[in-house]
């Protein structure tokens, strides 16, 4: 794994988590998977967490506005 993916795959998950902040929503687990990037074939995930039901629906929501335009 290159410093250089590590740092595309931090900047896009800085991006979701500002694009979700526009939307009014926090997932406050969202990161990188650290486990990903460490076998022996890495691969970066980005961790999305768990949310509670309000945030799902807001999810719900802000999915549908967009598929909808």
């Amino acid at each position: 794994m290159t410093a250089e993916k590590l740092a595309e795959a931090a900047a896009a998950c800085d991006e979701l988590a500002a694009a979700l902040a526009r939307a009014g929503i926090v997932l406050p687990s969202l990161g990188l998977d650290p486990v990903s990037y460490s076998y022996e074939r890495p691969r970066v995930l980005v961790e999305l967490g768990r949310c509670n039901l309000e945030t799902t629906y807001q999810l719900i929501g802000v999915l549908k506005r967009a598929v909808d335009r």
